[in-house]
């Protein structure tokens, strides 16, 4: 009887201890095969080029190639889409950006739910976006902005590069924190956008950073402010909104998901071979040639980030009643 026990117990604990074992298992050969990371927005925008910076290393380190896939178009939902039907085994990511808390928002139907079925796999940058103005425009800082806005209600004109895009919604909150009336002019990109300002066409503008440092530098434009809470590496004499509208908070920033129920070895594991990435001084220095700095979280720091945006988003487009193009 205690011979039968103790073999009882021990295919028991064989038993229990199987699928641990097969979770490691899985987790030492990954990646065994290629790995798909999707990108919801053109090849050269800085969406694709953290793609492929991080996928690099990626295929450097782990030994299989990590191919960055482009797949654009309404504003990311169709590349969130194919990730959110793939199969949660960790051979597809997915980059995610403030754009994707956006538009949990701004879409009123979305085949998807991006807490829910997108696991936070590593956060890679933040990046501020950047107030600025024609350089004929009579405002020189932020608190004069403000109040050329409030003697000129409705007549002052704020450029995007489009409906609900983080430019957008960064400049109506703004609007909702100072207490002004600035008319959004909408445009299909930030270059156009960017041309008329230059042009004086509209006045003033949130831009990501790279897009407009070099114009900033060469005096076309005048750089007000930066909206990230602490000021920008790139423009060291640059205040942050916050300095005049305290509370202020706006960025870019980009990282990695995968579906859900991705197992959570794999998603650890990618999570530690990209913070060891970020650590990286030759990464380092791209991410600020790109306008930002590395951002390194946890899984589960990186998605409390989301969920946080998601909401914090969320009451910036209804109050601005923001609509898709």
């Amino acid at each position: 009887m205690q011979r039968r026990r103790r073999r009882f117990l021990h295919l028991a604990a064989g038993a229990v201890a199987l699928p641990v074992l097969a979770r490691i298992v899985r987790a030492q050969s990954y990646p065994a095969r290629p790995v798909r990371l999707i990108s919801g927005f053109p090849a050269g925008g800085i969406n694709d080029l953290l793609a492929r910076l991080i996928g690099q290393r990626l295929s450097d380190r782990l030994g299989q190639q990590f191919v960055v896939e482009n797949r654009p178009g309404a504003a990311g939902n169709i590349a969130t889409e194919a990730a959110v039907r793939a199969p949660p085994d960790g051979y597809t990511l997915l980059m995610l950006t403030v754009t994707h808390a956006i538009n949990a928002t701004l879409y009123d139907k979305l085949n998807y739910d991006l807490v829910r079925d997108i696991a936070p796999v590593a956060s890679i940058i933040r990046s501020p976006l950047v107030m600025e103005v024609n350089a004929s425009f009579p405002a020189k800082s932020v608190p004069e902005l403000i109040a050329y806005a409030k003697a000129n209600p409705g007549k002052v004109n704020m450029a995007s590069s489009g409906n609900g895009t983080p430019p957008h919604v960064a400049g109506e909150l703004f609007k909702l924190m100072a207490g002004i009336d600035m008319v959004h002019v909408p445009y299909r990109g930030g270059a156009p956008a960017l041309t008329d300002l230059i042009g004086g066409q509209v006045d003033v503008m949130l831009a990501v950073l790279p897009e407009v440092m070099e114009q900033i530098r060469a005096g076309k434009v005048r750089a007000l402010a930066v909206t990230t809470a602490v000021r920008s590496d790139a423009l060291p004499d640059v205040p942050t909104v916050s300095d005049f509208v305290p509370g202020f908070e706006a960025s870019y920033w980009g990282g990695i998901g995968a579906p859900g129920k991705t197992p959570a070895e794999i998603i650890s594991g990618l999570n530690k071979e990209i913070n060891l990435a970020l650590a990286d001084p030759r990464i380092r220095e791209r991410l600020l040639e790109l306008g930002g700095v590395p951002f390194a979280t946890s899984p589960a720091e990186f998605g409390k980030l989301i969920a946080d945006e998601v909401a914090k988003w969320a009451k910036v487009v209804k109050f601005a009643g923001a609509r898709p193009d």
